[in-house]
């Protein structure tokens, strides 16, 4: 028998778990952001219908929701995070965000997206390779 066979497989093993717990963590926390920063950009009329409409889910969105983007998908199973705005009384955050022909776009959604993805992504590479080493 090969001589530390056991601990390479019980570090092995303990892999995928700490990478989709610091994944799904670090997936939260952007989300969080992200949202939180959307709800400062809207526009706020005399209801709060529009600002309300923004979050974030563990899979799909409400119904009649603008997405900006899903991460993951079937291969990552429960890892699929998806933020949106715009449901129920919200529905007019498209025309707030891409404008009419009688109504100039008053943009909150992409801009915050645009301005985050980069950390987003630096963020959850470093926080996964953190969690690698971690366990091996």
């Amino acid at each position: 028998m090969v001589k530390g066979l056991a601990e390479f497989n019980r570090r092995w093993g303990a892999i995928p778990a700490k990478v989709r717990r610091a994944a799904r963590e670090t997936l939260e926390q952007n989300a969080e952001e992200i949202v939180a920063d959307m709800k400062r950009l809207a526009p706020k009329g005399e209801s709060l219908d529009l600002v309300n409409s923004i979050g974030w889910t563990w899979g799909d969105a409400p119904e009649g929701s603008k997405v900006i983007g899903t991460v993951g998908g079937k291969e990552y199973s429960t890892l699929r995070i998806t933020i949106y705005a715009g449901a129920g009384d919200a529905f007019y955050a498209r025309f707030q965000e891409f404008g009419t022909k009688d109504m100039p776009a008053n943009p909150f959604f992409f801009p915050v997206w645009r301005a985050r993805k980069r950390r987003v992504k630096s963020r959850l590479t470093r926080n996964i390779n953190k969690a690698i080493k971690e366990a091996s």
